[in-house]
C-alpha cells in the first residue's frame, strides 16, 4: 500500500436546494469523510490507498462498503456492527458562504473500534500512514486504536502525516481536543493544519509563528494551509516558502477541500515531486474539489487535475 488510512465515514444527506435545513424538502446521499475522502483522492490519482473503519450492518453500511470499494480503495480491514449503526450527518447550504453541518454519530459502529480490530500487517507495509484528529474524538477505544496504528508504523518505518481536522462538536471539551490534538502532532513526521486549527492550539500568532511551534513539537514536515491564499510549508531541506492556490470562481461546497489538499500533497510525494510541488499538487486539489457539491465528487483523476493545473480546461468541450 501507498498510504493507509484509519477513521469513521458517514451517510451524508445534502438539500437539494439552499437555504435553512428546517425548509428543506428532498435530499441526495452521498458518503462522506476525512479519511476516506483521502484514499479516494489518491486511488483516483493512480496510488494503491486502504481505508480501514468499522460500519453498521445496515443499508448504509452496505451502500458505502460498495461505493468505496468500487472507487479502487482497499477495505479488506473495514468490519462491520451488527449492534450499531452507520453514521450519518446532514449538510446545510445555509446561504452563500455559510455552510454547516449536523452530527448523528453518536455510538455508530466507527465509535466503537477497537486497537484488537487492528492487526499489524494492516499497516507495516504502507510508505505512508494518514490520520486525523477526528477519530481519537470519537471515544477512548478509537484514542487506543490510533495509538496502536502509530507505534506499529513507527517500528515499521512508515511515514505519519496528521491533518488535526478539529471537529469541537464531537470533543468532550476544548481542553482535551488541545491536548489530543498536540500529541498527535509530535507523534508525525508530516502534520497539515489549517490557520484556524493552529490558532486553536497555539493562540493568536503570524503563519510563520505557528509553522515554528509545530516544529517545537518535534514535527519534521509542515504544511499549513491558508484556503484560497495556498499554503506555506516548511521542513529541515525547504525553508518556510509561500505556495499560491488556485483561483476560483464560486466555492459550490468547502466540504472535503483539506482532505483533498491532503490527497494532493501525498500524491505529489509519492509520485516524488519536491515538497513544494506536492503542496502545488495539493492546492490545485483542494480547489477543484470546492467547485462540486459532495465531499468526493470533485475529486479528479490523473487526467483532469493536469488539465486544470496547467490552466488549460475549457467551459464547454466538444
Amino acid at each position: 500500500m501507498d498510504v493507509v488510512t484509519i477513521g469513521e465515514t458517514m451517510t451524508v444527506f445534502t438539500p437539494n436546494e439552499e437555504g435553512p435545513l428546517r425548509h428543506a424538502r428532498s435530499f441526495s446521499m452521498k458518503f462522506g469523510g476525512a479519511e476516506s475522502n483521502v484514499a479516494i483522492g489518491l486511488s483516483r490519482l493512480g496510488h494503491r490507498s486502504r481505508w480501514i473503519s468499522r460500519l453498521g450492518e445496515d443499508e448504509f453500511g452496505d451502500a458505502m462498503h460498495s461505493f468505496i470499494r468500487g472507487e479502487g480503495v482497499d477495505v479488506s480491514y473495514v468490519t462491520r456492527d451488527a449492534n450499531a449503526p452507520t453514521g450519518v450527518f446532514f449538510k446545510e447550504f445555509r446561504r452563500l458562504n455559510d455552510t454547516r453541518v449536523y452530527y448523528y454519530r453518536k455510538d455508530s459502529a466507527a465509535s466503537k473500534m477497537t486497537a484488537e480490530l487492528l492487526p499489524e500487517h494492516a499497516i507495516q507495509d504502507a510508505v505512508y500512514l494518514h490520520i486525523t484528529g477526528i477519530t481519537p474524538a470519537l471515544g477512548k477505544s478509537c484514542q487506543l486504536l490510533i495509538d496502536k496504528a502509530i507505534r506499529i508504523a513507527k517500528e515499521t518505518g512508515t511515514k505519519i502525516v496528521f491533518d488535526p481536522n478539529i471537529r469541537l462538536k464531537i470533543w468532550a471539551d476544548e481542553n482535551e481536543a488541545r491536548h489530543f490534538i498536540t500529541k498527535y502532532a509530535s507523534e508525525s513526521d508530516i502534520v497539515m493544519p489549517g490557520v484556524a486549527e493552529a490558532e486553536f492550539l497555539f493562540g493568536s500568532n503570524t503563519p510563520e509563528q505557528f509553522i515554528d511551534h509545530f516544529h517545537e513539537l518535534g514535527v519534521e514536515t509542515v504544511l499549513l494551509k491558508l484556503g484560497k491564499e495556498g499554503s506555506i510549508i516548511s521542513s529541515p531541506s525547504v525553508p518556510k516558502t509561500h505556495v499560491p492556490g488556485f483561483f476560483v470562481d464560486r466555492v459550490v461546497d468547502p466540504i472535503g477541500a483539506g482532505d483533498a489538499f491532503a490527497s494532493g500533497v501525498l500524491s505529489g510525494l509519492l509520485d516524488g515531486l519536491a515538497l513544494e510541488e506536492a503542496a502545488r499538487r495539493g492546492n490545485a486539489m483542494g480547489a477543484m474539489v470546492t467547485m462540486v457539491n459532495g465531499d468526493v465528487e470533485g475529486l479528479p483523476i490523473r487526467d483532469d487535475l493536469d488539465l486544470f493545473m496547467s490552466g488549460g480546461a475549457e467551459d464547454v468541450t466538444r
